[in-house]
């Protein structure tokens, strides 16, 4: 039989939970109260003929005794805790980081999308599932799940703080979420499962997943550079959703905590300051099971439910597989009480005349937040593999008004997922010459040195994806969606200055890890960009993490990353020009053109000169370069060998191998010769050195890079 928590451990807890002591417990099995400590110290266990014995003394079966994946009943039963209010008088009339977002399901929908990413089991290389659920519960199913949540007991907090609600917004919420359940008969509650997710690992108090997100405010444990959140703000998404304030928490941990991984159960009330029959209370409130390490076995902790007990909360997940159910009680979304007349139809009530139109608006909007803002991390190709899958239902006391709804990228943002899978499948071009092509251009991103220190740490080449906007899904059209390491978009953005009669497109910028995690300066440009973000992650400027790390200028980099994008899409999006006779006639004559004499060409063969060179150093000792390359006017280009040697004072420079030449744009490379595309004016080409082939350490040396004419000799 499969056991989970160790003996010893899990009696001493059981102790705790039914107010034993060690000698009760030895005088109840007629034992020494040292055999009952060396079962619990680990030196031993107990016979099986006792076992049924310690089961009785429990007050529980013989099973759970043996494989110890839950705890008894017998202990002190699961309640809410309410903190005391401040010994110094002070008052919290509500939770701050709450005020950083709307009460929007699409932020919701943002954040917490983010932060399943955020939490993906990488070493399966499969993507996290997010599953949206809205459920209305009325009649019957109300009363139960009000029952299960103890709603009773909470009830003189929600009058407690309606007495108040006129003097604080917090307060007005709540008092208009407690008074619309009664009115309308009717609880929204939205839950938000994720799998192939880390779960709330950690102890209930000590630093951990489950404290930062259970127990604290403003704390992000969020590790890896392609991590979306570092404020630790977007939890707060979730219970600023809650009209009541409240959130019910289940997860499934991937690593064992107590000796179990599955039912983790906890809720988490945010109400503002109240006094209720004469005793203050701070604002938050647990619903858990009393810890008896806690002074008089006060404060609630998580405990390990029964199925049946996750059932009554709503909190059934679908699978063991790892990861957290976040059950919003009271969700509200102020955008979709706005009136909609388009939905006042017979299609929007049930047969016993309950009206879904709330709901269903919730769950558009939630399908085209996804859509809209995670697309990239939903699509994949080649050997990319996607980073996420999303899905969306609607319930009313457990039957389907809305099925679930897989959201897919390419019907939501058809342009920019034709484009990404295009970069990925490396099919794209150098210039849009025909429809549903994808044209990709590297944009350089200067990275700054960090404490404020002069210079550059190097150049981080991103990548600019361009296509043609086809489909009415694709609005606003002519934007640029900028990403990074977790796919999500972070920036959109039109581009200036047009030229008339530009066709409609759509472009993608893929940024940091995003543009490939063997890409120069990956994880430093993850870095930058992540400081350069605000608390809602939706653009890159100065913020106070960037002045502090880098230097107050340093946003600069951006501003400069920003005109170089628009310029290149105006480059390629530009239409070519037409013949000197094409347009209308009235149009010819009503246009004077004073045109300068076009420059002759030369008609010999041009060499192309070198006059760009970014380098630094790779993990392996390395050289790592990026080159531009500028082409004179001509009608033959000479193809061109990149030679790399190592700088001495004195004698001839000891030439360096290439481990790796590869063309950018406007060339291509032939057995390490650069033959350039006909008619291009500029060209960008990388390298990267032999490290066998420098006879000294690389660290201890400069570089010179040449190109050279015919051989390269």
């Amino acid at each position: 039989m499969e056991t989970g928590e160790e003996f010893g451990p899990w009696l001493a807890r059981q102790l705790k939970l039914a107010g034993k002591t060690q000698a009760e417990l030895a005088e109840e099995l007629k034992l020494t109260r040292a055999a009952v400590s060396a079962w619990i110290t680990g030196r031993s266990t107990p016979r099986p003929t006792v076992m049924s014995d310690i089961a009785k003394a429990l007050g529980t079966d013989l099973g759970t005794v043996h494989t110890r994946t839950t705890d008894t009943q017998a202990g002190l039963p699961v309640t809410w805790y309410h903190r005391p209010g401040y010994p110094d008088g002070g008052r919290d009339l509500g939770n701050a980081a709450a005020f950083a977002f709307d009460a929007d399901v699409q932020v919701l929908a943002r954040e917490t999308c983010q932060n399943s990413l955020d939490e993906r089991q990488t070493e399966n290389g499969r993507p996290v599932r997010v599953r949206y659920t809205l459920h209305e519960l009325t009649g019957e199913a109300l009363e139960a799940f009000r029952e299960a949540i103890l709603w009773n007991d909470l009830f003189p907090h929600y009058s407690a703080v309606s007495e108040i609600a006129g003097n604080q917004k917090v307060g007005r919420v709540v008092d208009a979420g407690v008074r619309d359940m009664y009115e309308k008969g009717r609880l929204v509650l939205l839950r938000v499962d994720d799998y192939n997710a880390s779960g709330l690992i950690g102890d209930d108090y000590a630093d951990g997943k489950f404290a930062a997100v259970v127990r604290r405010q403003l704390e992000s444990l969020k590790s890896g550079h392609g991590a979306g959140g570092s404020y630790g703000l977007g939890k707060a998404t979730l219970w600023a959703t809650s009209a009541l304030g409240l959130v019910l928490i289940n997860s499934t941990l991937s690593e064992p905590h107590e000796g179990r991984t599955e039912r983790r159960v906890i809720g988490r009330l945010e109400l503002p300051w109240r006094e209720v029959d004469g005793e203050p209370y701070a604002g938050p409130a647990w619903f858990g099971r009393p810890d008896p390490d806690s002074p008089g076995a006060m404060v609630a902790r998580s405990w390990w439910a029964d199925e049946e007990t996750v059932a009554r909360l709503h909190l059934t997940r679908d699978s063991d597989e790892p990861g957290t159910s976040f059950l919003i009680v009271g969700a509200h979304d102020v955008a979709s009480l706005e009136d909609d007349s388009s939905d006042a139809d017979e299609e929007n009530l049930d047969e016993d005349g309950g009206d879904t139109r709330d709901i269903r608006k919730m769950h558009r909007r939630l399908v085209t937040a996804l859509g809209r803002d995670f697309w990239a991390a939903m699509t994949g190709g080649g050997n990319k593999l996607p980073l996420l899958e999303v899905s969306v239902r609607t319930l009313r006391n457990g039957d389907v008004v809305v099925a679930e709804e897989q959201v897919d990228p390419s019907a939501e943002q058809p342009s920019r997922t034709r484009a990404l899978r295009a970069h990925y499948e490396g099919a794209t071009v150098d210039r849009l010459t025909e429809a549903g092509q994808v044209a990709a251009r590297s944009v350089p991103l200067k990275l700054p040195l960090s404490g404020g220190a002069h210079g550059s740490l190097g150049t981080h080449q991103a990548v600019l994806l361009v296509t043609d906007a086809d489909n009415d899904k694709d609005t606003p059209k002519n934007q640029v969606h900028s990403l990074r390491g977790n796919r999500m978009t972070v920036k959109r953005a039109g581009v200036p200055n047009l030229p008339i009669g530009t066709n409609p497109f759509q472009a993608v910028l893929l940024v940091g890890e995003a543009a490939g995690e063997s890409a120069p300066f990956a994880k430093e440009a993850e870095e930058f960009l992540r400081a350069a973000e605000p608390p809602e992650h939706d653009r890159w400027g100065q913020t106070e993490e960037l002045t502090l790390r880098w230097s107050p200028s340093a946003y600069r980099r951006i501003n400069a990353l920003t005109t170089e994008v628009n310029t290149a899409v105006r480059e390629l999006v530009a239409r070519p020009k037409r013949g000197s006779r094409e347009g209308g006639e009235a149009l010819r004559k009503a246009l004077t053109v004073k045109s300068r004499p076009k420059a002759k060409a030369p008609s010999g063969p041009v060499v192309p000169v070198l006059d760009g060179l970014d380098a630094s150093i790779g993990d392996g000792g390395e050289w790592q370069i990026t080159a531009e390359v500028s082409i004179p006017r001509g009608d033959e280009i000479v193809p061109m060998v990149p030679v790399a040697q190592m700088d001495v004072r004195s004698g001839g420079r000891p030439k360096l191998d290439w481990a790796e030449l590869v063309a950018v744009e406007g060339c291509e490379v032939e057995n390490g010769t650069l033959r350039f595309t006909p008619g291009v004016r500029r060209a960008k080409f990388r390298g990267s050195t032999d490290v066998t082939s420098h006879p000294v350490r690389t660290t201890l040396t400069r570089l010179v890079v040449e190109l050279r004419a015919g051989k390269g000799e």
